[in-house]
């Protein structure tokens, strides 16, 4: 028979798998000879007693020979001393295992003997390792010092009074001892659980002793040793005990799961032993892998309303040992997912990073039954949720941290993982979003936060490391796949012909961990934030669906079949609003987190900063806008940055408009001056940006930051705007150039999308309108860009006249409505359609009257500013005109009962301080006599009548001071005079020539030009057509109007004639006086 050494070694190797073959020479593994005078010991084997079956296992070989017992630990460290002791099984009444006291606390090596001899070295042997292992072979010493019971080991006890040896455990026979022990204990019980307390006490009990060598150190050294042998031994090796392989037993995962603090788990000792075995035999370190692969799939069925902490601690404890680390990044299992929802249950980090309070479960217990909730207790759920959250959060950075720093091999899988969670969940961002085919927003927020804190490290406020981020990273085997995704500036072929050639080299970590946590906010937190308005939307519609049907209730009251299924739908559709309202609560519980949001905003601004310098190719940093940024940017546009995925921008862009909305408190000290460098440069040249949404959130941005906040009376951003001489320099350029650009977008709703921005575009002008500075560079652009200018203004007063017109005829129809609802006999269904046919109305309303407010107010600053730019031939009788005609419908004869609605405040309708508005803007151009004339010129709407009146209701409204009433008056005196003598001219002009009348509006010109379709009109009538269609009016062939050419020549005759006429008119008006004053 094989020696048992042998045994055991066939057996690691059959495990292992190997082809080696076994040596059939029972000497070949037999220990040597201990040196011992005492004679080897033989015995005959006896019969086991049929009453117990367990299985044993023979300490000894069956034969007679003689020979050392082999020592079963030798593969898994330093050999023992060999034993000189041999011996056969007997028949003896065992203690069972079971009255082992394993649970005991482990206790400190029982005293010294008091008498006052010294303790020898087998006496100290035999009480250490009975106090270790809780064993003995005499029988008259059957408990320790301090009481705990001792386990007899009887075969132990024959073999050494048949060889005469002193009843006491040593070195020698520790192994057999052990062996004797482990094989009697419960197979209903793991193993581990007698030689993991064992281990605790044996390193407790070296701990104590100071020495480091001679034969007492051996004594507890050869303790450690063969416990955690027996441990490993147990899980890896059950059979060497006589004991069938059990996945329940088998395993490190519930001692882990009890974590270090607790007597019954895994001290930082026995992993720290455990390790240093990896390289003697490779079922070691799979034992460790293994054990969190089960705990990461148990994980991954619980969730944060459960015990998920001790799964937590389990990874942590891996944390502190870099070559667990290691073999776990090197499993299969790490990244085995084959799909985005996949991720979270079926890589081994994924269930960590699923634990979430916006799990389905969590929802209900932070907020159960939430629409009763008040604003109280919803906000202390919330607290009470991130605080949780953070404290998750904080492990999963340790524990990522610890992936990442464990080696080169290990972050490049831990960086793969991160890469697959990104290419896996682009449907994130899709409009309708499947649940089951993307990863769950709680992993996604938790994803997007621990890459947020890697960057953390390379983000400081000089921005000293920013260098570091590769322009070219996407060319160099990027993990990230952004093949599908919308481009800045350029088609899908452009960029893939742009990508296709790839440059050497690899990114680096802070490369690697930038872009990373880009993709991670577009798919991770802006995802959550586009999803907490559809839910909204949702909302109210759930809502408005379960009060339609309460109001239903009583057609069933009486049918109770009916009712029960009406019950029924009423309480399926109020748990799907509950939910909904949950997860809202929930959504903005995580993402309200002001920690979180900080350092997601000190990210964004590094992203802002890296664009900048991208697309300037500059050094620039916050502060040298004037030195570093040129603008407009040069017209051809660097491919690596119009290859870069629209989300770069985008991320930006959206964050900070969630922070302006929802945590502004935390904006002051989170945004520089690269938040104003950002806006201006692309709208200064918004072709460098192809979609104009995105163009438009930049307005957005600039917007937000000049709104009122806390003791901040221009916003976050006001003063900087107002102060900045790169603002000061660029921003008015920057916004009137995309009031122009934003009238076609090219989207559905372009029409009214322009009215909101160019709202936004006026509250930003109207903050920094009190530097002088702008008013200058306003002026300054009406005389050096005139056509720019005039376009620009064409545009305001479209606007002006569109809104308003808009507006104020909604007001009749609201009159009407308000009069049918004071109607008692009106029918429920009758009286349901006309309120919404109101609230529909006054919406409208109401959004076009602060348009129409703003753009008056707009006109008021820019004509106080520079009046005579406004009367340039371009602009000056569409000026005229509008003003005419709004004036006559807020102050006409019809006004009083058309415009009459009940609380007019509520649509920001205030007559008396529009038609006070509209006089302003008179008396600002009152001073130029071609607007008079432009004004007396307007057949349509010019009615003296109408102004006599304003004059009338200013006073008594006291809207204006006697002294403004008087240049009203003063200058609707001139209207009359210049009308009086428009009307003589007209009358004695005659018949126009033909070759001085304009073929489009049959009226004298007075600029002449000639189109490209050789046709002559005048200046103002081309301009004014090609502001709306550039198009030559003759031939629709596209055209600007430099292509007009002046007629000076004509020009002249015309001029000529027209005084010729215009002067024999004044005379005979003279003449006419004279005459009536004679008479």
């Amino acid at each position: 028979m094989l020696s048992y050494g042998i045994q055991i070694r066939a057996r690691r190797l059959a495990k292992l798998g190997t082809s080696t073959p076994v040596s059939s020479d029972p000497d070949e593994n037999k220990a040597p000879d201990s040196g011992s005078s005492n004679p080897s010991r033989t015995s005959t084997p006896k019969p086991q007693p049929a009453a117990d079956s367990r299985p044993k296992i023979n300490v000894t070989p069956s034969a007679p020979a003689a020979s050392s017992s082999p020592n079963p630990f030798n593969k898994l460290g330093v050999q023992a001393e060999p034993s000189s002791s041999t011996g056969s099984s007997r028949v003896h009444r065992k203690r069972l295992a079971s009255e082992i006291d394993d649970a005991a606390p482990a206790d400190r090596p029982s005293p010294k003997p008091s008498n006052s001899q010294p303790e020898s070295d087998a006496a100290y042997a035999d009480r250490i390792l009975s106090q270790i292992f809780r064993i003995t072979v005499d029988p008259h010493n059957m408990s320790s010092t301090h009481g705990q019971r001792l386990t007899f080991l009887p075969n132990l006890n024959e073999e050494l009074n048949e060889s005469g040896e002193p009843l006491k455990l040593s070195v020698n026979t520790l192994d057999q001892a052990l062996m004797e022990a482990a094989s009697s204990w419960p197979h209903d019980k793991p193993l581990m659980n007698y030689f993991l307390p064992c281990w605790k006490r044996a390193v407790k009990a070296s701990l104590q002793f100071k020495a480091t060598e001679g034969p007492k150190f051996e004594v507890h050294d050869e303790a450690k040793r063969l416990c955690m042998s027996g441990c490993l031994f147990s899980l890896t090796m059950p059979d060497l005990y006589g004991r069938e392989p059990n996945p329940k037993h088998d395993t490190l995962m519930p001692y882990l799961l009890k974590g270090v603090q607790d007597e019954g788990g895994l001290c930082f000792n026995f992993i720290q032993e455990a390790i240093k075995r990896f390289d003697d035999d490779e079922a070691v370190p799979a034992l460790f892998t293994d054990a969190m692969i089960a705990i990461s799939s148990k994980l991954g069925t619980i969730s944060m309303d459960e015990d998920y902490k001790p799964y937590i601690g389990a990874l942590m404890t891996y944390t502190r040992f870099p070559p667990l680390i290691v073999n776990l990044a090197k499993h299969s299992c790490f990244n085995m997912a084959q799909s985005a929802a996949g991720i979270e249950k079926h890589t081994i980090l994924g269930p960590f990073f699923r634990i979430s309070p916006l799990q389905g479960e969590v929802i209900r217990s932070y907020f159960p039954g939430p629409r009763a909730l008040d604003k109280g207790r919803i906000a202390n759920a919330q607290d009470a949720l991130r605080m949780v959250l953070r404290t998750h959060q904080d492990d999963l950075f340790a524990i990522t941290n610890a992936f990442i720093r464990a080696g080169q091999d290990t972050r490049s899988r831990t960086l793969d993982w991160f890469a697959y969670i990104m290419n896996k969940n682009h449907k994130r961002r899709a409009i309708q979003v499947d649940p089951r085919e993307v990863a769950s927003n709680g992993f996604m927020i938790n994803v997007t936060t621990i890459l947020d804190r890697f960057c953390e490290p390379f983000m400081d406020m000089d921005f000293s490391k920013i260098d570091k981020i590769d322009d070219n990273y996407f060319r160099k085997q990027p993990r990230i796949d952004i093949k599908d995704e919308t481009k800045l500036n350029a088609d899908q072929s452009y960029s893939d012909n742009f990508y296709s050639n790839k440059l050497p080299g690899e990114a680096n970590f802070i490369s690697e961990a930038f872009f990373l946590t880009l993709a991670a906010h577009h798919y991770g937190s802006e995802a959550c934030n586009s999803q907490l308005k559809n839910l909204d939307r949702d909302i109210k519609y759930l809502e408005k669906r379960v009060k339609a049907m309460e109001a239903e209730r009583h057609k069933f009251a009486n049918v109770p079949v009916q009712l029960r299924q009406f019950e029924e739908a009423i309480k399926r559709h109020v748990d799907v609003l509950e939910k909904t309202i949950a997860m809202k609560l929930s959504i903005e519980g995580v993402l309200l987190d002001e920690r979180m949001q900080s350092t997601s905003l000190r990210f964004m601004r590094y992203v802002a900063v890296w664009l900048l310098r991208l697309v300037t190719r500059s050094k620039y940093k916050p502060g040298q806008e004037s030195k570093e940024i040129q603008l407009p940017l040069p017209a051809e546009k660097p491919d690596v940055f119009s290859c870069l995925p629209e989300y770069t921008l985008q991320n930006i862009v959206d964050n900070f408009k969630f922070i302006f909305r929802w945590l502004p408190k935390i904006l002051p000290s989170a945004v520089g001056d690269e938040m104003i460098a950002l806006c201006v440069t692309f709208l200064r040249s918004t072709e460098y940006i192809k979609n104009p949404y995105l163009k438009s959130s930049l307005v957005s941005l600039l917007f937000s930051a000049t709104w009122p906040l806390m003791h901040l009376k221009r916003g976050v951003l006001g003063d900087q705007l107002v102060g900045s001489q790169f603002a000061n320099d660029h921003l008015l350029k920057a916004l009137m150039k995309f009031y122009i650009e934003c009238e076609s977008t090219g989207a559905d709703s372009a029409f009214y999308d322009k009215f909101n921005i160019r709202y936004e575009i006026f509250q930003v002008i109207k903050c920094v309108w009190v530097n002088d500075h702008y008013k200058r560079q306003l002026t300054r652009e009406s005389r050096v860009n005139k056509q720019f200018f005039v376009q620009f203004v064409n545009m305001l007063l479209n606007d002006a006249t569109y809104v308003l017109d808009e507006a104020l005829t909604k007001f009749p129809k609201i009159r009407a409505i308000e009069r049918d609802l004071d109607d008692q006999s009106l029918s429920a269904e009758d009286r349901q359609k006309k309120e919404e046919e109101l609230q529909q109305l006054a919406n409208q309303a109401t959004s076009f009257m602060q348009l129409a407010n703003e753009t008056l107010e707009m006109m008021k600053l820019f004509t106080e500013a520079m009046g005579e730019a406004f009367t340039m031939p371009e602009i000056v009788s569409r000026l005229a005109s509008m003003l005419n005609y709004n004036l006559e419908t807020l102050a006409g004869k019809k006004a009083a009962a058309e415009l009459s609605v009940s609380n007019k405040d509520k649509y920001h309708f205030r007559p008396i301080q529009i038609i006070s508005d509209i006089v302003d803007i008179y008396l600002n151009l009152g001073t130029s006599s071609v607007f008079i004339d432009a004004v007396a010129a307007d057949g349509r709407s010019y009615k003296p009548e109408v102004l006599e009146r304003v004059s009338r209701i200013l006073t008594s409204k006291h809207q204006k001071d006697p002294a403004e009433i008087g240049r009203w008056d003063k200058l609707r005196v001139k209207f009359v005079e210049a009308k009086t003598l428009l009307d003589q001219a007209e009358l004695d002009l005659g018949d126009i020539p033909p070759e001085f009348e304009d073929p489009i509006m049959g009226d004298l010109m007075k600029d002449p030009v000639l189109l490209p379709s050789k046709h002559i009109v005048d200046r103002s009538t081309i301009v004014q057509h090609l502001l709306s269609d550039p198009k030559d009016p003759f031939t629709r062939q596209a055209m600007s109007i430099e292509d007009a050419i002046p007629q000076t020549e004509l020009k002249e005759k015309i001029e000529q004639w027209r005084e010729e006429r215009v002067q024999a008119a004044k005379d005979k008006i003279k003449s006419d006086a004279m005459d009536t004053t004679e008479g």
